[in-house]
């Protein structure tokens, strides 16, 4: 199986040297494989968040090696990561564009990483492949595609969020808290939307919640990490193994 994200004796610290310094990561050894559905558990300050920002890019370590593919994307930023790597936020607001319309949104998604300047036309055979896609919801939305997205539900917005990540080449999804901000009704379809997609498309998954029951529910494998340490790791057949009392254990 190949190794989609390798971390070699990662580190961060905010502040080096000042009174506020915080040792957010502490040499963190890493490996996730392809296709591995990954769950990411803590407290507050655990380190959870900084490591999906180490992954993606948006904040540099202050030592160690990030790989993706066997490629050192150390010192990539963000958008020199996005031909691997799409992300879903906690804030709904933050994966799309309000001003257009649920289709441009999609013409956006399906050219991200594509080179400056192409573009997508927006044909009949375009609208109805957005239209099918979004059909899978049942959030009736597939007939409301030239509806501004701003216009949507936060849950809506999330489950499209969702759909968009995989419209151009992605190979590692990462979720930061996807249905924090959502009713319950919204969150389990932003869930299992995620599920599905991480196994149809062969996605590597890294999912950071608060959501014990969704730890419980989705993955194949789990981490619990405390003061930006590794210090629980569960594979698929050990996290098969817990009950979710395990897991409201693991935080008493």
């Amino acid at each position: 199986m190949q190794t989609a994200i390798k971390l070699d004796n990662i580190s961060k610290t905010f502040n080096h040297g000042k009174p506020t310094q915080v040792d957010a990561i502490k040499d963190v050894g890493l490996t996730i494989q392809s296709g591995e559905f990954v769950v990411i558990v803590g407290s507050n300050g655990s380190g959870k968040t900084t490591l999906l920002n180490l992954i993606s890019g948006s904040i540099p370590p202050s030592s160690g090696i990030i790989s993706i593919n066997d490629a050192d994307v150390t010192k990539l930023a963000d958008h020199e990561r996005s031909k691997w790597i799409a992300r879903v936020f906690q804030n709904p607001l933050s994966g799309t564009a309000s001003e257009l319309s649920i289709l441009d949104n999609f013409r956006l998604a399906a050219i991200r990483t594509k080179a400056k300047g192409l573009t997508i036309g927006v044909n009949n055979a375009f609208k109805a492949a957005v239209r099918n896609k979004v059909a899978t919801l049942g959030m009736g939305l597939e007939n409301k595609i030239e509806q501004p997205m701003g216009t949507l539900s936060g849950g809506q917005r999330q489950a499209l969020t969702l759909l968009m990540s995989v419209m151009d080449e992605c190979k590692v999804l990462l979720l930061d808290e996807p249905t924090a901000a959502l009713d319950p009704r919204s969150a389990a379809v932003v869930m299992q939307t995620a599920d599905k997609l991480s196994k149809e498309f062969n996605l590597t998954t890294i999912l950071v919640t608060h959501n014990l029951k969704d730890a419980f529910t989705y993955g194949n494998r789990i981490i619990q990490m405390a003061e930006g340490l590794v210090i629980k790791d569960h594979d698929a057949k050990a996290k098969n193994g817990l009950t979710q009392n395990d897991l409201f254990d693991w935080f008493s």
